[in-house]
């Protein structure tokens, strides 16, 4: 089980409402609850009376797994907040959690690293226990938060 750290929000939505027919391919949406990236997009015409349809599959932008929606074109879906920041990785403690730091000399220590499940917290495992300076990308949407990429500092 993967464990993702909440956000701390100042008030506001997490999501904003987008018709189905406005979104296109690499746009995210929330599919069952989840947020993802759109990888297919397709709108098929129905019959006399009824609606265009929207086919929509993504790809939960946290966990990978792929899921798929059909939705009226003119019905609203809800688009997901997504924002990236990049921290420079400080120290990693015995319990995979990051000591992060922020472009303003901020720091956090509420992030940990799954290396058991994810390739890019193994990567960032293994540099940083081979002396490399790194800076991550977290990604957060919906009250989520995942350490989603990583790069080496060139000195």
């Amino acid at each position: 089980m993967e464990e993702f750290a909440p956000v701390a929000e100042a008030g506001g939505s997490d999501t904003v409402p987008i018709q189905a027919g406005a979104l296109k391919k690499n746009h995210f949406v929330v599919i069952k609850g989840f947020p993802c990236k759109i990888v297919d997009y397709s709108t098929s015409k129905t019959g006399k009376h009824g609606h265009a349809k929207a086919n929509i599959t993504g790809i939960d932008i946290f966990s990978g797994k792929k899921y798929e929606d059909i939705c009226p074109t003119s019905h609203n879906m809800m688009q997901p907040i997504v924002n990236r920041k990049d921290y420079q990785l400080i120290n990693v403690d015995d319990e995979n959690f990051c000591s992060l730091m922020d472009e303003k000399n901020d720091t956090r220590e509420d992030l940990r690293l799954e290396p058991e499940t994810d390739e890019v917290h193994k990567k960032i495992l293994e540099d940083f226990h081979n002396d490399k300076e790194l800076v991550v990308t977290v990604l957060s949407a919906m009250k989520i938060e995942k350490i989603v990429a990583v790069k080496e500092i060139s000195t």
